[in-house]
């Protein structure tokens, strides 16, 4: 069957990619931080805050200055109930005795609650690491919906050296060990809102790839990504032709791909015997290559191949007849019946020339089998 492979060389360094997963622990650490930053501003507030007031109410007290460096710390003493100096008299300075270890209660406490949450919530944690990987991409290509095209696209794309991020509705725990072992960050969520594109670095992306199965909802996508990013490159799978001519027109959407479509030709083709690419479409014209088994009675038998280019206005790219396969092939090569042949033409020729290449007894089970 008809594949098409891009190869591009990965110029992404080692140290790029260490520089990145730097990046990438620092944010998460920082996120992991803001989860527990009540308590933890709670503590430095009274430690540093209410050590500064401690001392200056002791130097009114006792008109003897505690030093500023050592008044966190008497702080930190009172909340674990081992001060360093006997009770005050004053009871403005007694109430840091009793304020101090109640604070210390609040933080302890606050602070294991959100630890609980989070080690029996691992999703929350999960989901944070992969914007904060996400959130260090650069120029790299967005996929809303990971589905059995969404998946093939991404593959396609990481094996050819670009960064991906991912947007799925929900995530299976195979889906999810797939895409780790890809390297490629998801993130878990509706690819119609802003929030998920926003984690996704849509700002910062070059391409925006929609393969959901649903136009209304690609639609929806399309005009979001577009309004936060204008100059981003979109490509969408729609399935109605008019609805695709729309977007092209009105949404700048620079392709609309129908998996229908594009599976189509290959389907007819492989049951005649011949296989056909994605027609091309340049300067207003649509091109095609196809690869065929010249057909008992076919009009390509017994002429050279300079003869076919010239008076049936083609390209023979490849020539293979039993083993050998030349591409480019000499011009006073006369093709024979069983022969293989790459074509491109344009594509009205193309579907001439599969039309009176068909075999004189209707059997195309031989050349399928080629």
């Amino acid at each position: 069957m008809p594949y098409s492979q891009i190869v591009v060389a990965k110029g992404r360094t080692r140290l790029d990619r260490i520089s990145r997963t730097v990046r990438a622990v620092w944010r998460d650490s920082s996120a992991l931080i803001s989860e527990f930053r009540m308590p933890l501003l709670s503590f430095f507030l009274a430690s540093l805050f209410g050590g500064w007031i401690y001392g200056e109410l002791y130097f009114i007290a006792y008109a003897e200055r505690i030093p500023y460096i050592d008044l966190p710390w008497m702080m930190v003493a009172l909340m674990v109930l081992e001060p360093i100096h006997d009770v005050p008299k004053e009871p403005y300075l007694i109430f840091f005795w009793y304020l101090m270890p109640l604070l210390a209660v609040y933080a302890i406490g606050q602070g294991a609650i959100d630890f609980v949450r989070l080690f029996f919530n691992r999703s929350d944690r999960r989901d944070a690491w992969e914007e904060a990987v996400a959130s260090t991409y650069r120029n790299h290509i967005i996929i809303i919906g990971l589905g059995h095209v969404g998946w093939r696209v991404m593959e396609t794309l990481v094996a050819m050296g670009f960064d991906v991020v991912g947007i799925e509705a929900s995530l299976s725990e195979s889906l999810d060990k797939q895409l780790n072992d890809l390297g490629v960050p998801c993130i878990i969520g509706d690819g119609r809102q802003r929030e998920m594109l926003e984690k996704a670095g849509i700002r910062y992306a070059s391409s925006l790839i929609i393969c959901t199965s649903n136009d209304h909802v690609n639609l929806e996508a399309i005009m979001r990504a577009r309004d936060m990013n204008p100059d981003i490159r979109i490509v969408v799978r729609m399935f109605d032709p008019q609805f695709a001519m729309q977007l092209n027109r009105f949404m700048g959407v620079q392709a609309t791909l129908s998996s229908s479509d594009l599976s189509a030709p290959a389907f007819a083709g492989a049951a005649v015997g011949i296989e056909i690419t994605q027609t091309l479409q340049i300067a207003g014209k649509e091109y095609s290559m196809i690869r065929l088994v010249v057909a008992n009675g076919s009009f390509l038998s017994g002429n050279t191949i300079d003869t076919l280019q010239t008076q049936h206005h083609m390209d023979i790219v490849l020539h293979g007849r039993d083993d050998s396969m030349k591409v480019h092939p000499a011009g006073n090569i006369v093709v024979n019946v069983s022969d293989t042949l790459v074509i491109f033409a344009e594509h009205r020729r193309v579907i001439d020339i599969v039309s009176r290449n068909r075999p004189s007894n209707g059997n195309y089970s031989r050349q399928a089998g080629q």
